[in-house]
């Protein structure tokens, strides 16, 4: 991508040139005013990431949370995580084949409750997609080109054509929308989650694996 001024003064516009043939007009901001362009330009995608994140969760709770077969699976989930953590802190080494084949049988039990969890929850997956799809189709044009912050690192290779997506310049320290808006909804959610109520319990993420949380450590019986 080329970029060539159409003025030699500061504040003149400038033309964005890019690879595919297209032709944007963008304006050339002092320092000072480019500066402060960005930090409202990093509280708004925030502010966006607060609001999406809360659609999401709204889209959810329509489509999944508020079922009585997610509540069931969820009571379940919970109640057999529970229990099993406390069997595997009570039992030993030495404890027989059949003890163990029994803890083995409730981790397998877990194990499909938690899929079919996570089943429940595929559809609202679909609809959060296809409304998130048609938003970053529309937050992509408003934020096309434009440093929306400057990263306190240069990062990995491979994540650079996200965080330096379509900016120009090879300073990699500068940030893309798409980048920042995904650092802040990951985060974000996560925190909504929690202060709704909504989020798997401790027992549950530490037994689960997918959906719920990582993958769960290897068994001690194995």
């Amino acid at each position: 991508m080329n970029v060539g001024p159409l003025g030699p003064l500061c504040g003149a516009t400038c033309l964005l040139i890019r690879k595919s043939g297209s032709i944007k007009k963008l304006p050339c901001s002092p320092p000072g005013a480019a500066m402060s362009t960005m930090c409202a330009d990093t509280i708004l995608i925030v502010f966006i990431s607060v609001c999406t994140a809360l659609l999401a969760e709204g889209i959810t709770w329509v489509l999944v949370y508020r079922t009585d077969k997610y509540k069931r699976l969820k009571a379940e989930v919970e109640k057999q995580s529970k229990k099993l953590e406390k069997k595997k802190e009570a039992i030993t080494e030495s404890a027989g084949k059949q003890q163990k084949k029994k803890i083995e049988r409730q981790e397998e039990k877990l194990k499909n409750n938690n899929r079919d969890l996570s089943m429940v929850r595929m559809k609202s997956m679909f609809a959060i997609g296809f409304c998130f799809t048609a938003l970053m189709g529309m937050f992509n044009s408003i934020f096309d080109g434009r440093v929306v912050a400057k990263l306190p690192f240069v990062p990995l290779s491979y994540i650079q054509g996200l965080s330096h997506r379509n900016l120009l310049g090879e300073d990699y320290t500068d940030c893309s929308f798409i980048f920042l808006y995904i650092l802040c909804t990951m985060s974000i959610r996560q925190n909504i989650q929690k202060l709704l109520g909504l989020a798997p319990s401790r027992a549950a993420t530490k037994q689960a694996g997918g959906f719920l949380g990582p993958p769960p450590q290897a068994s001690k019986f194995s």
